[in-house]
C-alpha cells in the first residue's frame, strides 16, 4: 500500500505515519523475524571489498537489504537491550535518508555494515540472560532482608532500576578496569543511596558484588 501511493519525490513520511503502525501490527502477527546468519563475511568487509559483495548480491539495493536483514535481526533479539535500542533508532534514521534520496544505496550500504559491526560487538557484550536472572535473585534476597519499617523499600522496583541503570553503563570486561568499576559503583550509589536513601555501606558492598559476579 505504501509504496503505491508514496510520492515520487522520495517523501511520504506522512503517509508511512498513517500506514506504518497497522502495517508493523499485520507483518508482526504473521511472520517470524529470522534467525541472525552466523556471517563473518559481512562483518569483515572493507571498502576493497564492497565491489564484490554488491557484484555477488547483483545490485548495491540487493546488497543493502541483505544486511539490512541481518541486522534487524540482531536488533530483535535484543529489543529490550538499550544499546540495541539505539542500534534501531539508528537504523530508522538511515532507512529515512535512504527514502528520501539523500544517501545512495552504496552509501547505505556502507553506513548499514557499520551498523552490523556495532550489532555484533554488543553481541558480544551481552550477559547471558540466566545469569542476569541469578544476580537479580541475589539481589531481591539482599534486598528483602533490607526491607522492615524504617525502610518501607518496594524490591522489585530497586532490583529492577538496579538492573536496568547497570546494563547502561556496564560493558564487556568492565570488572577489570578502573573505570568500569567507578561506573558501575556510582550508577549503584545512584539508586542505592540517591533514589532509595539506604545509606548502609554493608548493603551496598554486598549489592556491588554481586553485580561484580553476574553482570
Amino acid at each position: 500500500m505504501f509504496e503505491s501511493v508514496k510520492p515520487t519525490n522520495g517523501g511520504g513520511g506522512l503517509i508511512w505515519a498513517a500506514l506504518g503502525p497497522k502495517t508493523m501490527e499485520i507483518v508482526d502477527s504473521n511472520m517470524d523475524v529470522g534467525a541472525v546468519h552466523d556471517d563473518e563475511e559481512i562483518l569483515s568487509l572493507d571498502a576493497e571489498l564492497i565491489d564484490a559483495f554488491i557484484e555477488k548480491h547483483k545490485s548495491a539495493k540487493n546488497a543493502a537489504k541483505r544486511v539490512e536483514i541481518d541486522l534487524v535481526a540482531r536488533i530483535h533479539k535484543h529489543s529490550d537491550d538499550p544499546k540495541f535500542m539505539r542500534l534501531g533508532d539508528k537504523l530508522e534514521k538511515l532507512r529515512e535518508q535512504h527514502e528520501q534520496g539523500l544517501i545512495n544505496s552504496i552509501e547505505f550500504l556502507k553506513m548499514l555494515l557499520e551498523l552490523a559491526r556495532e550489532a555484533a560487538q554488543a553481541e558480544k557484550e551481552v550477559v547471558p540472560e540466566e545469569e542476569v536472572d541469578k544476580g537479580k535473585a541475589a539481589l531481591t534476597e539482599l534486598f528483602n532482608g533490607v526491607k522492615n519499617i524504617n525502610t518501607p523499600v518496594i524490591v522489585e522496583r530497586i532490583v529492577t532500576d538496579i538492573d536496568d541503570i547497570v546494563k547502561i553503563v556496564r560493558f564487556d570486561g568492565w570488572q577489570n578496569t578502573t573505570g568500569g568499576r567507578q561506573e558501575v559503583k556510582k550508577a549503584l550509589r545512584s539508586v542505592v543511596w540517591v533514589k532509595y536513601k539506604i545509606k548502609d555501606k554493608e548493603v551496598f558492598d554486598k549489592a556491588y558484588s554481586y553485580i561484580e559476579q553476574y553482570y
